[in-house]
């Protein structure tokens, strides 16, 4: 990776004012015309999840949509929640939030996803990597109570934090997927991060072409719960 690249700007991924965009899937119906229950995923992270500084239909959340119509999965409603400078502390409560306003599953219905993609804005500010851990802890046994499946999407940190704080950042999400068993996407950014061609001029969102190869690596953790 470039980290020279990222270091100077890598800050800038908490400055920007809340956005969130709610993506809806139509009502589809099965082969006798009945009502096909949906699966909702709920992509929950901040601005790389919200695709800062791309149009909307360039966020890796709407391409993941695409590509899964593309196989076929046309009774899937992709939410993505991401929050422009959002931490973990926000997790909980917009879970919560979720929860409260989605459609009660039905009995046999197959469990919504939850695609926890947030943690590089509390590295990137240096804070405390035990509320780290602790508000994404709260935050996946909130989502597996309500019988979700969750993915937890880990992030990396340049190394100018110190190496025991990057290598505890790093450790983090590795430890939260073995105790709770989900599944771990160990980088968001992997083959993105650090390459100046695949991301914007600050040097921390990708770029549209940096959002397809992001798109094209968390598919198959989407299709695994499916």
């Amino acid at each position: 990776m470039n980290y020279p690249f990222l270091i100077i700007s890598m800050v800038m991924i908490f400055l920007f004012l809340p956005i969130s965009i709610n993506l809806q899937a139509e009502e589809s119906l099965s082969n006798n015309g009945s009502k096909v229950l949906k699966i909702e995923i709920l992509f929950l992270g901040d601005s790389l999840t919200e695709g800062f500084g791309v149009e909307p239909e360039e966020s890796f959340p709407t391409l993941v949509d695409e590509m899964l119509k593309d196989r076929g999965y046309k009774t899937l409603e992709i939410i993505n929640a991401g929050i422009s400078g959002s931490t973990t502390a926000s997790a909980v409560s917009r879970l919560k939030w979720y929860l409260k306003n989605r459609a009660k599953p039905k009995q046999g219905q197959k469990s919504d996803i939850l695609f926890l993609a947030l943690g590089a804005n509390d590295g990137l500010r240096g804070l405390s990597l035990k509320a780290m851990e602790e508000n994404l802890n709260s935050t996946i046994e909130i989502a597996l109570d309500a019988k979700m499946e969750v993915i937890l999407a880990g992030m990396e940190i340049p190394p100018n934090y110190g190496e025991k704080y990057t290598q505890d950042f790093r450790a983090v999400f590795k430890e939260l997927a073995t105790r709770h068993k989900i599944s771990l996407m160990p980088y968001l950014l992997k083959d993105v991060g650090g390459f100046y061609n695949l991301n914007q001029p600050d040097g921390v969102h990708p770029n549209a072409d940096g959002y397809k190869i992001v798109a094209k690596n968390v598919l198959p953790y989407i299709l695994e719960k499916l």
